[in-house]
């Protein structure tokens, strides 16, 4: 690939923790140039967590400000005033109550794509409210209200992240057209909900519920060493029989989706016997050929070592550690990060020459001993 799909677009973030460091990873890594603009007491308040900080913002530069002083204000608006994207992720209003209004950026610079990340919203009831990714989660319908746990994965961060990343690349696309990049509005809980799209829609226009995942042969099963094996068939009567001839039971083989949702419970306990009665080896060197839809569980570090991520070249080394790059593929090359995770305000000096920022501002901002939180 002679050049990434986003080389010569440079994102500044004023996000911090998860959604917005997640959108300008895939962003950095297709080519985006990403400053990450930093409180310079601490940075990023997820530094405290090496790992997470370091999957999130390896690729990017560092610039530490603080947006309470003159001096730093003066350099975020340099920057900004450069940029084709502003991402940030404070609550709604303090963004103009810092002094950068995105009304006030853009009329500074038309073509901006200010991407704004918030809990609820710019607006609505809950607009002001605090919430992390598990309040969101309860909200948004994804828990069982019947007997509701801890999701393992950060959801709404991902899914704000995603959506961030989409606007940041339409309002792009779109100031092609019109000559502006726009303001975008991207809460946490509606791209949340987005992910419950196939099951509120019924809900909202009075429609009986499908019956995804009522199949017997949709679920999780142990096996005789302990460990878990899924099987992932939703209705599709081939999987089906191919699940039946691998498993040595033939008697079930010919029985319709609509059946096996009646039978549910008794056909799951025979299949549930059956896999409990050999080890995960044994189902591994048997399901493959067969052309069953399943997946053993495994752990991260068997996610680590597993042979298809290494294939699709996941996780890729920048010096002595190895990051995740950003899924997509580009004519058969897969982007990822170009440099580790920088330290904080590493590249202050640097961007803001770069942003034609005041000799006596640099100096300042230097100089300063910038201790206020923002």
């Amino acid at each position: 690939m002679s050049a990434l799909p986003l080389t010569g677009y440079r994102v500044v973030s004023l996000a911090e923790q998860y959604p917005g460091p997640f959108a300008t990873l895939i962003l950095g890594d297709l080519g985006a140039d990403v400053v990450q603009v930093e409180r310079p007491q601490g940075g990023d308040p997820s530094r405290i967590f090496p790992g997470h900080h370091a999957a999130l913002n390896r690729g990017k530069r560092s610039v530490a400000l603080d947006l309470k002083t003159p001096e730093g204000l003066a350099a975020c608006r340099a920057l900004v005033a450069r940029a084709d994207v502003l991402l940030e992720g404070f609550r709604p209003g303090v963004l103009a109550r810092l002094g950068l209004d995105p009304a006030d950026l853009s009329a500074e610079n038309p073509g901006l794509v200010v991407v704004s990340v918030s809990g609820f919203g710019q607006d609505g009831p809950y607009r002001d409210r605090p919430a992390h990714d598990l309040s969101f989660q309860a909200v948004a319908g994804l828990l069982d209200p019947d007997a509701p746990v801890v999701p393992p994965a950060a959801l709404a961060d991902v899914a704000a992240g995603l959506f961030a990343a989409v606007a940041a690349l339409t309002g792009l696309a779109g100031r092609v057209h019109s000559g502006r990049g726009g303001h975008y509005d991207v809460g946490m809980f509606d791209a949340l909900v987005s992910f419950v799209v196939t099951r509120l829609v019924p809900a909202a226009n009075g429609m009986p519920p499908d019956s995804l995942g009522q199949d017997p042969g949709y679920g999780l099963f142990a096996t005789a060493d302990g460990r878990w094996v899924s099987f992932s068939i939703a209705f599709e009567d081939h999987f089906w029989r191919a699940l039946c001839v691998a498993l040595d039971l033939a008697a079930l083989a010919e029985v319709r989706g609509p059946e096996r949702a009646v039978r549910r419970d008794e056909i799951r306990g025979v299949l549930a016997e059956r896999i409990a009665a050999e080890p995960l080896a044994h189902w591994e060197k048997i399901l493959p050929a067969a052309g069953v839809a399943y997946g053993a569980v495994q752990d991260l570090a068997g996610l680590v070592d597993d042979p298809h991520l290494q294939a699709r070249g996941l996780l890729q080394s920048v010096g002595e550690h190895r990051y995740l790059r950003q899924p997509l593929v580009v004519d058969g090359d897969a982007p990822g990060p170009r440099t580790a995770v920088p330290a904080l305000g590493e590249h202050t000096e640097d961007v803001l020459r770069e942003a034609g920022v005041a000799d006596e501002t640099v100096a300042a901002v230097l100089a300063a001993e910038l201790t206020r939180q923002y």
